[in-house]
């Protein structure tokens, strides 16, 4: 979703690709703003109940609660943040910051009107579209620290994070800043959602620790059937990230849709594939976090891929983020309890690293534009190291203040017993 500054009050569209120059304001089109409606519900349920289901389903039974109640309060939070200034960062006009910092002149909306247009979509409509991802990236990073973190300590970290990593790269990359400048590539979020929320969990999963039974007494995933329904709603609500990332509902959408299934259904063989050679079996929870890599390798690539090269996302992602999980893992011994390092980081990397390779493999697959490989492979790698480093410099500072405001990690009894009961004074489940 590539998006060129027009005025200090809308952003037209460029469907994927970089503009050679400002176009004219369009008039809201009816039939793109009913879709962008429909995508923004479908994002909205990723994580609320698509993201809080599987994430609840991987944890202990005693821990259920406390990761839906973190999804929703932090769906919540983040939409009032995102009124309140991550918009503004984010789509606004920086002045003479411009490059990586919106600014905060369209606070709580200001200056935006009933008449604001943003390409052929109401104003209003596009905010609501972006506030989406703004709530489920930060929503992501629930699953590097499950069982072990407070409430208070999420919340406070949530916001900062959201304020101060997604707002400005989001900026950098589709809000007019210095990547989007230099042409990056990101239709939906390889960077801007999955390699900053992936880098940053990473690194918080490093500082606060691993669980207490880690890695020696593993608990299996408490209800696989949640992580199934979660997987699926994930799915379906991938098609509202990704085809609604065109902005409009013509053929960018319908592309965008198709390459985004594809990737997923390869994927998700693959993963199985893999694990039934190596344990003999094949798991349903591997089956669909295959699944989950296929969508979050495909989403910075959706714009510039056909159906073969989403075909070789599916698989090369499956191979690249399963042996992620081993090496972070076993080999490096830390517990981001839930992969979204080795599944969201590395698979919005590895879909922004690839996009030269493959935008010109097969039918439909659209090209780079005129830009040699060569170029457009430099100015993806440059994207990742900036947004990656940004991430880890920025994160790190939001751990160590939160830390200082509320104890980040919870006491070891409170760990023992659970964060269901501890925190939030419920059970997911009362037995006899």
């Amino acid at each position: 979703m590539d998006v060129l500054k027009l005025s200090r009050r809308a952003l037209a569209l460029a469907l994927g690709v970089v503009a050679a120059a400002p176009a004219a304001l369009a008039e809201t089109n009816a039939g793109d703003t009913a879709w962008i409606l429909t995508a923004t519900a479908l994002v909205l349920m990723m994580t609320l109940p698509a993201l809080a289901l599987f994430y609840g389903g991987l944890v202990q039974a005693k821990n259920v609660l406390s990761v839906l109640s973190q999804c929703v309060v932090i769906a919540c939070l983040m939409s009032i943040l995102w009124l309140a200034a991550g918009y503004a960062i984010a789509f606004g006009d920086g002045g003479a910051l411009n490059s990586v910092w919106g600014g905060l002149e369209k606070a709580f909306l200001s200056g935006v009107t009933a008449e604001s247009e943003v390409g052929t979509l109401p104003e209003s409509v596009f905010f609501m579209f972006q506030m989406t991802f703004a709530i489920i990236t930060p929503a992501l990073m629930v699953g590097a620290y499950p069982e072990r973190v407070s409430f208070g300590s999420v919340l406070i970290m949530s916001s900062l994070w959201m304020l101060l990593v997604y707002a400005p790269v989001c900026h950098w990359v589709w809000g007019g800043g210095w990547l989007y400048d230099m042409g990056v590539r990101d239709y939906a979020g390889g960077l801007v959602v999955h390699a900053t929320a992936g880098a940053s969990s990473l690194l918080i999963a490093k500082l606060l620790g691993p669980r207490a039974h880690f890695p020696k007494d593993m608990h299996p995933p408490h209800s696989p059937v949640f992580v199934m329904i979660g997987a699926g709603m994930l799915w379906v609500g991938w098609y509202g990230f990704n085809a609604g990332s065109a902005l409009t509902a013509g053929t960018a959408a319908g592309s965008a849709m198709l390459v985004t299934h594809l990737s997923a259904s390869t994927a998700a063989l693959v993963w199985m594939a893999i694990e039934w050679v190596r344990f003999g079996r094949p798991g349903l929870v591997g089956v669909v976090t295959g699944l989950v890599a296929g969508l979050a390798t495909i989403t910075p690539a959706a714009g510039s891929v056909g159906p073969v090269g989403a075909i070789v996302i599916g698989a090369l992602a499956s191979v690249v983020c399963f042996y992620a999980v081993t090496l972070i893992r076993g080999k490096l011994k830390i517990d981001d309890s839930l992969d979204v390092f080795a599944v969201h980081g590395v698979g919005g990397i590895l879909g922004t690293l690839i996009i030269p390779a493959l935008a010109a493999v097969g039918p439909m697959a659209p090209g780079l534009g005129g830009v040699s490989v060569g170029q457009q492979a430099g100015v993806q790698a440059l994207g990742v190291l900036a947004v990656v480093a940004w991430s880890l410099i920025a994160t790190a500072i939001i751990y160590f203040v939160t830390n200082r405001i509320v104890r980040f990690r919870v006491k070891s009894e409170q760990e023992i017993e659970g964060l269901d009961t501890t925190s939030h004074g419920e059970r997911a489940y009362h037995m006899g």
